[in-house]
């Protein structure tokens, strides 16, 4: 998923909207990946119903916090973990958004700045 240098043309649009998509994906299967942790945590470790683990994890996931008392030292310690995790796959995840967009509004920036430099 490389882009393109600074010298390189600006990608066309519809290349640019594949690239987003592809980036997008892989954010959307670290995402999910990182939510069937958390569920799958949630419910074996601390016995809590599929669909409570459920919002259990996809509020860690999203930055907002635990739904659920926890009750066993097991559960108590994966939540922390998780939690600690989740920040982390969040700033990730955005990153991941963001990056294609912000590289390309800097890459027509720089090519505007070489245009204008050599008097085109």
């Amino acid at each position: 998923m490389a882009l393109e240098r600074r010298h390189q043309p600006l990608l066309p649009l519809g290349e640019f909207v594949w690239r987003y998509v592809r980036w997008g994906s892989v954010a959307a299967a670290i995402l999910f990946g990182s939510l069937a942790v958390g569920v799958c945590g949630y419910h074996f470790l601390e016995g809590i119903p599929w669909i409570d683990s459920l919002l259990n994890a996809s509020m860690i996931l999203g930055g907002m916090g635990p739904v659920d008392t926890l009750k066993t030292s097991a559960g108590k310690i994966f939540a922390s973990l998780y939690a600690l995790y989740s920040g982390l796959a969040l700033i990730s995840i955005a990153g991941m958004m963001l990056t294609p967009a912000f590289h390309r509004f800097l890459h027509r920036f720089h090519l505007d700045a070489d245009r204008k430099k050599s008097g085109g």
